[in-house]
């Protein structure tokens, strides 16, 4: 039974090569804490999160002062265990970004090291129900992007292969989204999935009234 004897923690801040916008706000840059864990066997299994561009070092600070502490000595491949009691140990901020990002990175990283050391790859460590699924993209459906190149994009990844696209919704006026929502809708046809995302931009009305008129072209996130 091997047990953990070492995290490592590393922040990297990746600056995104496109511009990023939705209803809400620009993403400035992609602060990813990075948790490594070694077991005394010397297996490793690495997790990573993200913001997009706050709390960064807010995470690394649970990581480091309360979280990685607990890990040491505790039995890898308790994953279940582990992640009830680090959340109980925080209880009284688990509910909040900053705590969910930090238990996220380390629940990934302990999956990873079980995947590595009985030689699998994740799917299959969690039962291999599929050895494929469809993917959709969200890289070309950002707020300010112009109509005409939401359908170029959508068309790109059609042809790629991919199943849909997200765009994103939450312009001035609902007008503005069904307008740029119907032109990618013709330009793919039916069977290609367009989802939408408000990113919380919406009142529980605005997003009904909207959701109302945007359902036909797509589905409303």
């Amino acid at each position: 039974m091997a047990k953990i004897e070492k995290i490592e923690l590393r922040m990297v801040d990746l600056v995104p090569k496109v511009k990023r916008t939705d209803a809400i706000q620009s993403f400035v840059s992609q602060e990813t804490p990075i948790v490594t864990i070694t077991d005394s066997d010397g297996a490793t299994g690495t997790g990573y999160s993200y913001t997009i561009g706050t709390g960064g070092s807010s995470v690394m600070r649970l990581l480091a002062d309360h979280l990685a502490p607990r890990l040491i000595g505790r039995d890898a491949d308790q994953i279940e265990a582990i992640w009830h009691d680090l959340e109980f140990a925080t209880h009284a901020t688990t509910i909040g970004a900053i705590t969910a990002i930090a238990l996220a990175a380390i629940d990934t990283a302990l999956w990873d090291l079980r995947a590595r050391k009985q030689n699998l790859p994740l799917w299959k460590l969690a039962g291999g129900a599929k050895d494929r699924c469809p993917l959709y993209t969200t890289e070309g459906g950002w707020l300010h992007i112009e109509t005409q190149a939401l359908v170029d994009d959508a068309l790109e990844a059609k042809a790629k292969g991919f199943t849909g696209s997200k765009v994103k919704i939450g312009k001035p006026h609902g007008s503005e989204d069904f307008s740029r929502l119907s032109a990618v809708r013709k330009a793919v046809a039916d069977g290609y999935e367009i989802m939408t995302d408000c990113n919380q931009g919406f009142s529980v009305d605005e997003a009904i009234r909207r959701a109302e008129r945007l359902l036909d072209p797509g589905e409303v996130e």
